[in-house]
């Protein structure tokens, strides 16, 4: 049987049980605040990231796994009979897969497997998770990667964004959109298609509401999912909304798991506090 070593850049969202569990190795992204650049999820938390934003007025911006950082990270385990899988965010958001593809080449190692996500946050997740169960099946790094790449289009990731403060920082939106979304109380359900972020829906009212009707809204398509697992992932919801959120999907009796997992500081600077989303496989 192969040894197979999965990677995933610090954009999956994978809790530390999750990621320890499937023995993967995280890869993080960079953060820049006042012109300094520090390692998401090593370095910096969310929470910092909120009050350094409300101090300045501004947001982060994030770069791409380092060279140097991957570098590290692949070099480890280059002794010619690992394969190692590594999953990235959409490359339609990042170089982050060209960085894993500059390195490959660099180190002449053909057994580095690159897969662009299409995704973000658990919706990388979901994929990792499921190459690691697939390598424990015993089966081959080529066949990982052709079956991981064959359902890619199947995953489903939105968030509902609380505010367009965030997104307007980030130059993800106008000052007009920022400044009549927050008078009107629009709330926008970002979704991922075809490897972009783009808005589904927009909903009215206070988050608390919005995201339950968010999830009311989900069922039919959660009823047809894959029912291995469903992701709850936020970037500091209340403990009383995702505890509603959880209830309302046990109450479907149709997933085998529900996985919360808390956004890591890239997905926290785009999107802001009190983002939720749901995210599952298509079946």
């Amino acid at each position: 049987m192969e040894k197979i070593k999965i990677f995933a850049d610090s954009t999956c969202d994978l809790l530390k049980d999750l990621v320890q569990k499937y023995d993967i190795q995280i890869i993080p992204l960079n953060i820049v605040m006042d012109e300094k650049s520090y390692l998401d999820g090593v370095e910096l938390t969310p929470d910092e990231i909120y009050e350094w934003s409300d101090k300045t007025g501004q947001t982060p911006k994030t770069a791409a796994v380092g060279f140097e950082t991957a570098w590290n990270a692949f070099s480890a385990f280059d002794d010619k009979d690992t394969h190692m899988i590594v999953f990235g965010i959409s490359e339609q958001m990042s170089t982050t897969c060209n960085v894993f593809r500059l390195i490959a080449d660099e180190l002449k190692y053909a057994k580095l497997h690159v897969i662009d996500s299409m995704n973000l946050s658990t919706g990388i997740g979901l994929q990792v998770i499921r190459a690691a169960e697939m390598a424990l099946e015993g089966k081959s790094a080529e066949e990982i990667v052709a079956g991981i790449e064959a359902v890619r289009d199947k995953v489903r990731a939105s968030f509902v964004v609380d505010s367009f403060t965030f997104l307007h920082r980030g130059g993800r939106c106008s000052a007009v959109t920022a400044l009549f979304g927050g008078a009107l109380k629009i709330k926008p359900q970002i979704s991922v298609v075809d490897g972009k972020m783009g808005v589904a829906k927009k909903f009215r009212g206070n988050i608390e509401g919005v995201i339950m009707k968010y999830v009311e809204q989900l069922t039919p398509e959660l009823m047809e999912a894959d029912s291995k697992r469903v992701f709850i992932t936020h970037s500091g919801c209340s403990l009383e909304v995702v505890n509603a959120v959880k209830a309302e999907l046990s109450k479907l009796n149709y997933f085998e798991e529900i996985i919360e997992t808390r956004a890591g500081g890239v997905i926290s600077s785009h999107c802001g506090p009190n983002t939720l989303g749901v995210l599952f496989y298509e079946k």
